[in-house]
């Protein structure tokens, strides 16, 4: 049940119970007085119809009179009075009244056996010979009543007083187990995670806003620790990168400082400075590369990073960004296969696309086959050149947009190296690659990074023993 429907249950009983349970002891307790009131009304009023016989004598009332058995009668239970037909009062049991009385008060209420609180009260007249003489009042005091009552009322209060406490302490109870109880071991467990402890809570099976609560701390706890677990994980990989890009800079740092020492050897000749200069020229462009490779990849985790796209016509721009690369390859060593079909519009952001052309290229030159061709296509969905290995083919499932296709013939890829070749600084083996032409790493994760920026994916299938593929999708432009 719902925090919301049981405290609303709750409520309702605090206010209905003891109003009930106080009118039921209020009805318990009138039953009773009404019992007991019928027999005390005909136990007086046989006591009563005692003490007429007497008081009715009409020679009672003369003034100086002499009242020794009225007084005989009169007790602390019994008050008497007597009075003259014109208010005079002979005698009263209580020493407080003498004198007069009105006569409106004399004659109020005669022969009717009065029930008040503290007593019954009785008044009749007396006549001599037709004549009003006189009048007695016979009060009858209720003392085992009224010893009754009060006993009863401080029953009631107590009752009532136990009653509410002992609700009240009730819901109290109720809140501590349903509620607060809960809530410090959910903030206990809070407190446990923020100082780093794994915190396994049985609260989120609850059926209620606690559970819910609950549910809500146990999956942002899981979100946290899966944050934390990708920044160390993001962490260890910096410090990899670092450490690994340090070392590789040094090789062509070392080759820079030994080249230009050696330049300063005057016995060299014209062709050996030549030569040590274009090596010096060759290491500083790997070590730029290096570190426009770092900066690009330093950018593109940055959240505060984003590519700003123009719309171009696929088949012009393509067609320029695949164009420079024939005489690239000539002088590496390759054949270039190009294919370049594309229609439509397509949001991109030119640079940073011909940096994608520009490390899968680099790639292919350094993994591919020394004199064999390496394939370079831009081509429509659902079309692919036919000089595509069988197992591009296969792999091209987009039915819209277009291909980026860099293929080159080889030893190929492992199957379960291909995706770890997307991860930051993790290189194929060397022996795969050509003396010297090791490059920073992070060419295929950047490549990937950008594509999936312009809303593509990037794919590499691979056969050992014949070669290996990228394949860039881009979606078109709809409009």
């Amino acid at each position: 049940m719902k925090i919301k429907s049981w405290l609303l249950i709750t409520l309702f009983i605090v206010m209905i119970l003891p109003i009930g349970s106080v009118y039921g002891l209020y009805m318990w307790i009138n039953s009773y007085y009404q019992d007991k009131s019928f027999a005390e009304y005909l136990e007086k009023w046989s006591e009563l119809n005692s003490l007429k016989v007497m008081l009715g004598d009409p020679t009672l009332y003369k003034k100086n009179n002499d009242f020794s058995d009225v007084e005989a009668l009169s007790s602390d239970q019994i008050g008497i009075s007597l009075y003259s037909e014109n208010g005079f009062i002979f005698y009263s049991s209580n020493p407080l009244s003498s004198g007069f009385i009105s006569k409106d008060a004399l004659f109020k209420d005669l022969f009717e056996f009065q029930q008040k609180y503290n007593a019954f009260i009785y008044k009749e007249p007396v006549y001599q010979k037709g004549e009003l003489v006189g009048l007695y009042e016979i009060q009858l005091v209720r003392t085992d009543w009224v010893q009754g009552v009060e006993r009863r009322s401080w029953l009631v209060a107590g009752g009532t007083i136990a009653l509410f406490i002992g609700i009240y302490g009730l819901v109290i109870w109720w809140l501590q187990r349903k509620l607060n109880r809960p809530l410090q071991e959910l903030m206990q467990q809070m407190r446990a995670f923020a100082k780093g402890a794994h915190v396994k809570s049985h609260l989120n099976m609850r059926k209620d806003e606690i559970g819910e609560l609950a549910q809500t701390f146990l999956a942002m706890q899981c979100e946290i620790e899966a944050a934390r677990s990708q920044l160390k994980k993001e962490q260890e990989q910096k410090e990899l990168m670092i450490a690994s890009i340090s070392h590789d800079l040094k090789t062509p740092l070392t080759a820079i400082q030994t080249y230009a020492e050696g330049l300063q050897n005057k016995e060299l000749t014209m062709e050996e400075q030549c030569e040590y200069k274009e090596v010096i020229v060759k290491k500083s462009a790997t070590m730029k590369q290096m570190l426009e490779d770092l900066l690009m990849y330093t950018l593109l985790q940055s959240t505060n990073y984003d590519l700003k796209l123009v719309e171009v016509d696929g088949a012009e721009f393509f067609d320029m960004a695949l164009s420079e690369y024939e005489q690239l390859c000539i002088d590496k060593g390759f054949a270039l296969n190009v294919m370049c079909d594309v229609e439509g519009i397509y949001a991109v952001h030119p640079k940073q696309l011909q940096r994608v052309i520009d490390n899968l290229m680099s790639n292919a030159w350094r993994y591919g086959e020394e004199g064999s061709a390496i394939g370079l296509a831009a081509v429509n969905a659902g079309d692919y050149p036919m000089w595509c290995f069988d197992v591009v083919k296969s792999a091209l499932t987009k039915r819209e947009g277009m291909y980026m296709i860099v293929q080159n013939s080889g030893l190929g890829v492992k199957e379960q190296e291909i995706t770890r070749l997307f991860e930051p600084m993790y290189q194929a083996d060397d022996a795969r690659t050509k003396a010297g032409q090791r490059g920073s790493g992070l060419g295929l994760n950047i490549a990937k990074q950008i594509i999936e920026k312009h809303g593509g994916t990037v794919e590499m299938v691979s056969q050992e023993g014949v070669g290996t593929a990228v394949l860039c999708w881009l979606p078109r432009q709809r409009g």
